[in-house]
């Protein structure tokens, strides 16, 4: 494997790589090839992410991985399933994809995760972890019912194992027992000594096809020897629990084979090659480094996960605060007032701002890997024993426990505060990772208070008030900065369900503002002498200030950084049906769509909520 120290900032010679449009290219090249292939991609895939950003650590990863599975398979008529997709990049350029990989994630340019609308190759869309085992294994049954020949490989990281989901369709995969192959890409750990040694040895004989005739023809025989094969199976058992770690799945009924090295090609191509022909459900354990090949990235996975576009020597970045960062300093300033506070995150610390607290406070915080259901119980059993939980956590992935949160959270009205970071459009990442739906699904749940804030600075008050409300409570904040909102130190509380009037108009027409895009509402109000109100609260709404705006206006108009159906303005609108209010309404939000990536600014411009947009179309409603 060819070492880089830093991302090519030229477009680097590759070619062998420029003689493979599509997989079939490369399964003429020798094993040989290969390697010098896997040489290109890797420093390809460097150049490309540095000039479009994007992820880069666990691609790096999957070079060799993905070069013998296209060389192996017969893809696309096979199916290839990325878990998550974060390491589909390599995929992307062998299958027709290299000259677009430089504006992945950028608007109309491709998607940042497998897609099937993009391309035949891309078998299963994906975004959200766990979900590739269940997925090939209705490939494999559907074409075990059709009776093709056609094979179905489930590629899935070690994070991604930790999730419910990919164990019980493994379970059920061992049940149905169809041809399958499942590859574990454990890059959590670096190549221990028995890789290599006596492990490696048994797990190649495992995958002979001189063993695999052997066990086959020995179970028949010894079938009719009761006894005998019961022992027989105990002895082979206990040989490989001695030296392999997947007895779990040999349990579950698949045919366990491993640690192999991921990044040996030739290992690769001998392990998988025999494991094609196998019947059955195959289960394969490869470790890899995550940023394999990039010094900087295996010494920081984390870092180099996804990276930002290379940006010229000399250019001079603003540097503004996070949302995130605003969670980060105010979790900690409330855990030294408050012994009673834990922080749980599903594999989102980083992300979600608790890399300091949990150096601080160690004792206090629960990182749960990827099991967002787990979270939530979690948090709800340490409300019972009267702990105050913070569940740190991107609005997309709270869609994955939804149940816990109406049945174990907000059933017993349990003291949980819900920090929902990624809230709204979150630009990039595209669809799969929206907070659009967090409003409509939170408030049709009793005992739930929701409150968004309009900058930093409420996004403090709120979350505070949140940690006091006894009861479950969510805070919904966009990604990225904020208005650039003096924030104070202080920690204030906000009434309950008030509202603040930013501007009193000449105007019939009152506008409602719920979360993040006050700015937008400013200019809109300011132009047109609305009403302005920043209502903060969708749950409970401040009925009070409705009622005195609401019956002597001709208009509400509502702006929020969430879908329209069932959200905030759909509130409203229940509100005034309720009240009696005979009112025109006026909801701008995100459209009944699911909206491409691109930046998160071009993403309000397309659904029409920017200030210029808004006000032009409600001049023509004035």
């Amino acid at each position: 494997m060819k070492i880089f120290t830093q991302i090519p900032e030229e477009l680097p010679n590759t070619p062998l790589l420029d003689k493979v449009s599509y997989p079939e290219d490369l399964r003429s090249f020798s094993s040989h090839e290969l390697k010098q292939l896997a040489d290109e991609l890797r420093e390809y895939l460097l150049y490309s992410v540095g000039v479009s950003g994007g992820h880069l650590g666990s691609g790096l990863g999957v070079i060799e991985l993905t070069i013998v599975l296209h060389y192996l398979f017969n893809t696309p008529e096979d199916n290839l399933i990325w878990d998550v997709g974060h390491q589909a990049y390599p995929h992307k350029i062998l299958t027709g994809r290299k000259e677009d990989i430089q504006k992945i994630r950028q608007k109309d340019g491709l998607a940042p995760f497998p897609s099937r609308n993009e391309n035949i190759y891309d078998a299963f869309g994906v975004g959200h972890s766990s979900t590739s085992i269940s997925a090939a294994l209705g490939m494999a049954l559907a074409n075990k019912n059709k009776e093709t020949n056609k094979k179905t490989i489930a590629v899935i990281g070690d994070g991604a194992m930790t999730a419910g989901m990919a164990f019980e369709a493994l379970s059920h995969a061992g049940h149905e027992k169809p041809n399958l192959l499942v590859i574990l890409n454990d890059n959590d750990m670096s190549i221990s000594e028995n890789v290599g040694g006596l492990s490696n040895y048994f797990s190649r004989i495992w995958a002979s096809k001189l063993y695999k005739g052997i066990r086959k023809s020995g179970s028949s025989f010894l079938k009719n020897l009761p006894q005998a094969y019961h022992l027989a199976r105990k002895a082979e058992t206990q040989m490989k629990a001695m030296v392999a770690p997947g007895m779990i799945f040999e349990e579950l009924g698949l045919n366990y084979i491993g640690p192999i090295d991921g990044h040996n090609i030739d290992e690769l191509l001998e392990v998988v090659g025999n494991l094609k022909e196998f019947e059955g459900p195959q289960f394969l354990h490869i470790i890899t480094k995550k940023g394999a090949g990039l010094d900087p990235a295996e010494d920081d996975r984390i870092g180099f996960h996804a990276i930002s576009k290379v940006k010229p020597k000399g250019a001079i970045s603003k540097v503004s605060p996070k949302y995130q960062d605003v969670f980060s300093d105010w979790v900690l300033d409330m855990a030294k007032l408050d012994e009673r506070l834990i922080a749980i995150t599903p594999a989102m610390r980083e992300g979600s701002g608790l890399v300091e607290f949990s150096k601080q406070f160690p004792e206090r915080y629960y990182d749960v890997a990827i099991a967002e259901q787990h979270s939530v119980t979690l948090a709800a059993g340490l409300a019972c024993e009267e702990k105050k939980p913070i569940v740190a956590i991107y609005s997309t992935f709270l869609q994955r426990a939804y149940d816990q949160l109406i049945h174990d959270v907000a059933l017993q009205n349990l003291d949980v505060t819900f920090a929902l970071d990624r809230a709204g459009l979150v630009g990039e990442d595209g669809p799969t990772h929206s907070g659009n739906y967090d409003i409509p699904y939170l408030r049709c749940i009793p005992n739930m208070l929701i409150m968004a804030p309009a900058d930093e600075n409420e996004t403090r008050m709120m979350l505070t008030t949140a940690f006091h409300y006894a009861g479950p409570a969510s805070v919904r904040y966009p990604r990225g900065t904020g208005p650039d909102v003096k924030v104070k130190k202080s920690l204030d509380k906000i009434e309950i369900g008030k509202s603040r009037l930013i501007k009193e108009g000449s105007s019939s027409v009152v506008f409602l503002n719920f979360g993040s895009l006050l700015h937008e509402a400013i200019k809109v109000c300011e132009k047109l002498d609305l009403t302005l109100i920043d209502m903060r609260f969708v749950k409970p709404l401040d009925k009070d200030i409705l009622m005195k705006f609401l019956p002597n206006a001709t208009m509400f108009v509502s702006l929020e950084d969430g879908c329209i159906a069932g959200g905030a303005g759909s509130c409203v609108q229940e509100f005034c049906s309720e009240a009696n209010i005979l009112i025109k309404s006026k909801l701008f939000g995100i459209p009944d769509k699911f909206i491409d990536h691109a930046s998160r600014d071009e993403m309000i411009e397309e659904v029409g909520l920017t200030a210029k947009q808004i006000e032009k179309s409600l001049s023509k409603l004035l």
